[in-house]
């Protein structure tokens, strides 16, 4: 073998490396690429006061009236406060007794209160439910489908929808009761 075969053996591999590595580069361009647009297209809808509220279907699991889960379509013509919420969440502990004392008075008035809970300890949540004595509907939402429908990410985050199913505030955080009875005379069916 020669020098000169050997330099064209030489010139041949890094022929071969160039073209690999641009193969793989081209790949991961193509790759992020990808990921970018799937990210851009997959933005999750954030409903605010205005929109539609999206419907759900969701099991009860504090059914005191034997109703094993709740449509938010079916409450077309009510008032609805719609409450998201955890145990370990000390905001949303702090105002589920301001959601029980107006619960009576309000649902008496055509508004419904309505809780979807995130935890995933169904005894963890009897508890809760037991200690605060909670009597409106609570929901659990095990899989996060509503989670993720209303695109939830600080909780409590609660939406007031008036009885034609319009959102009519959006707060993220916790209420007073004085805020709370604000609201839900905000939606409370004329």
């Amino acid at each position: 073998m020669g020098l000169d075969q050997i330099r064209e053996n030489k010139k041949k591999k890094k022929k071969k490396r160039l073209i690999f590595r641009s193969i793989v580069l081209i790949l991961l361009l193509v790759a992020v690429a990808y990921a970018l647009l799937t990210n851009l297209s997959d933005k999750k809808t954030t409903y605010e006061a205005g929109d539609s509220a999206p419907d759900f279907k969701l099991e009860q699991i504090n059914s005191a009236n034997n109703q094993s889960s709740i449509q938010l379509s079916d409450l077309k013509g009510k008032g609805v406060m719609l409450n998201f919420w955890a145990t370990y969440c000390k905001p949303c502990e702090k105002e589920m007794p301001y959601m029980q004392k107006l619960y009576p008075k309000y649902k008496d008035k055509g508004v419904e209160i309505i809780t979807v809970n995130l935890d995933s300890n169904k005894l963890v949540v009897d508890r809760f439910i037991n200690k605060f004595n909670l009597t409106f509907p609570v929901l659990a939402d095990r899989q996060d489908q509503v989670r993720e429908l209303y695109n939830i990410v600080p909780i409590p985050s609660t939406f007031f929808i008036d009885s034609k199913g319009k959102i009519v505030k959006k707060v993220e955080g916790g209420l007073t009761l004085d805020k709370l009875a604000g609201y839900l005379q905000d939606i409370e069916p004329k």
